[in-house]
């Protein structure tokens, strides 16, 4: 989302960087072009200005003028004043209190409410809480049949609302039942409108006093920029929000939703939604979102991310399968769906401190997504005897390998070729281990 914002400011730093001093005037010249970098991200123009005064209040104060290093104070106090832009801290869900506790997803239709609803169920079942799904959108039936869908495949129970209920209704009852079975968060998928209207405020504002709700999130597309603004100062207005959910953050979005929200509207984003999969929820980080705009990398996230994704006891298996160099493809495959998890390898190596604004640069070495596919997908068509003993693998087996997974057998080839280079690394590494040179690393990978 904030790849052209990264660039520029990157190409403004780089020029700080090489000049030394700095005078008043090289600050003004480079906060212009900050501040031109901020409105091509539509950024809010009010919420740009106080941002840039805010900047040279500080950049030109004697700390600056006589440093050694201008050019690294003046990025560290951009990323302090961004990091305070987004929030500052990161923001917590509420929910506290007398089990079941409420939380009340808002917003116009298409922003994302019913698969956000699940993620947020999703990621609370995994934090050890016991959500229920409230399909409360009568407008959109189809709605309905969508939750009920999302919840079966991630286990969560949905209430059984019918399109022929009155929402707020269905809010009470549904507090009701989850009190009964013994779930403590309740989550409201509200309706939404092609616009803010009357009847809708209405009806939310009577879902709000029949349930009182811990959150009232808005949940608004990244994608629409300036206008999520605006439709959160709406809500905002009228339903007293205590959060805001941006999806659709890893599309084309440019970045000025994520940076006025929290100063036009008062209330914290909470949430990211950074794909289309029910895992693809991240917690909002302020700092950490402020260092990856300016290059410097994310790896808190990236270390988030693998926990997630491998499993401790996994781990230990594969540690020891490594020491007993008996490393197959399975395990390879395995490996590969686990990053996989991850998310893209872009995003990821875009997390690492240095690497972010570097990749457009490398080219032809930008990480192949297409390139693990077919990695997944030739091994896939091996059999378990071939995936555990790749030596069997003569040339008419390549020959129908390749066939079966719709590549070349000179993929096939490459891919046995480089797997065998990877074996005989491992083996000089935990060889090495043995004679105490160091503990094996298990995230080669």
């Amino acid at each position: 989302m904030f790849d052209r914002l990264s660039d520029k400011l990157n190409a403004v730093f780089k020029k700080l960087k090489g000049r030394g001093k700095l005078s008043e005037a090289q600050v003004g010249e480079a906060l212009r072009e900050v501040r031109l970098a901020l409105l091509e991200a539509d950024v809010n123009y009010k919420v740009t200005k106080a941002f840039i005064e805010r900047i040279r209040e500080r950049a030109v104060g004697e700390e600056v003028m006589r440093s050694l290093t201008p050019a690294q104070q003046v990025i560290k106090i951009v990323h302090e004043e961004l990091t305070a832009l987004l929030g500052g801290e990161s923001p917590r869900l509420d929910l506290s209190g007398k089990p079941p506790v409420a939380l009340m997803l808002v917003g116009l239709q298409g922003s994302g409410k019913t698969t956000t609803a699940a993620k947020l169920a999703r990621r609370l079942k995994g934090q050890g809480r016991q959500p229920y799904l409230v399909p409360a959108d009568v407008q959109r039936p189809a709605a309905i049949e969508q939750l009920k869908r999302l919840g079966a495949d991630i286990g969560v129970a949905v209430h059984p609302t019918e399109a022929t209920q009155n929402p707020v209704a269905i809010a009470g009852a549904a507090m009701e039942a989850a009190y009964a079975a013994g779930f403590d968060t309740v989550i409201l998928d509200t309706a939404g409108r092609l616009h803010i209207d009357a009847p809708l405020m209405e009806e939310l504002k009577a879902i709000r006093a029949a349930v009182t709700p811990n959150e009232i999130l808005l949940v608004a597309d990244a994608m629409t920029g300036q206008d999520a603004v605006a439709v959160g100062q709406s809500f905002h207005d009228l339903l007293k929000l205590t959060g805001v959910i941006l999806t659709k953050v890893e599309g084309d979005a440019r970045g000025g939703a994520a940076l006025s929200m929290r100063e036009v509207v008062g209330q914290p984003i909470k949430f990211l939604g950074v794909g289309e999969k029910l895992d693809a929820l991240e917690v909002f980080h302020p700092e950490r979102l402020a260092s990856r705009i300016l290059g410097m990398g994310d790896v808190l996230t990236l270390i988030e991310k693998a926990q997630e994704a491998f499993d401790a006891d996994e781990v230990q298996a594969l540690e020891k399968k490594l020491r007993q160099e008996a490393f197959t493809l399975d395990d390879f495959r395995e490996q590969l769906k686990h990053i996989k998890k991850m998310g893209s390898m872009e995003q990821l190596m875009g997390m690492i401190p240095g690497l972010g604004g570097k990749l457009k640069a490398m080219k032809g070495m930008q990480p192949d997504e297409g390139e693990l596919k077919r990695v997944e997908a030739i091994i896939s068509s091996m059999t378990p005897g071939e995936r555990n003993d790749h030596n069997l693998i003569n040339g008419s087996r390549r020959r129908r390998i390749a066939l079966g997974s719709g590549t070349t057998v000179q993929d096939v080839n490459r891919l046995l070729k480089n797997f065998t280079m990877t074996q005989k690394m491992i083996k000089q590494v935990t060889r090495g281990g043995k004679k105490g040179k160091g503990r094996f690393p298990t995230n080669f990978l």
